[in-house]
């Protein structure tokens, strides 16, 4: 496997994001062994201590998958009924190959059904701990 970048992420998304995974409601999902490990491999820092163009919880990032060359705006999210049309969940695979990154950093990763993603942070347009939000 490719050697992968270094991660950055809250302490807050780190415990929210703990919570989901123990729920029996999405221990068995694919790609969750890929997010945990993730997660232990991040420098984990306070909230207000995350650097601008991280992705963050509830940011929104334009990214390109480099083997398609479609490029994406979405919004990394919790799953939930009540998320905006550009979201993708923490839990899919897209959404946690993003979780951690900056602008200019690649990642490769397996995507849904096994297909191979090469992803490209292009730009981080909205980060709630920039704008002085560290709870969302």
């Amino acid at each position: 496997m490719d050697i992968q970048p270094p991660l950055i992420i809250s302490s807050f998304d780190l415990e929210r994001i703990e919570q989901l995974l123990e729920s029996s409601a999405y221990r068995n999902l694919p790609g969750i062994e890929a997010l945990q490990n993730e997660l232990g491999r991040a420098t984990v820092v306070a909230p207000e201590e995350i650097p601008p163009g991280v992705i963050t919880m509830n940011s929104t990032v334009r990214f390109i998958d480099e083997l398609s060359k479609a490029e994406y705006s979405m919004t990394l999210a919790y799953p939930g009924p009540s998320n905006p049309p550009d979201a993708v969940s923490i839990l899919a695979p897209v959404g946690s190959a993003l979780l951690g990154l900056s602008k200019g950093q690649s990642i490769s990763w397996q995507g849904p059904g096994g297909r191979p993603l090469q992803l490209r942070i292009l730009e981080v347009t909205y980060q709630p701990e920039a704008n002085g939000e560290f709870h969302l």
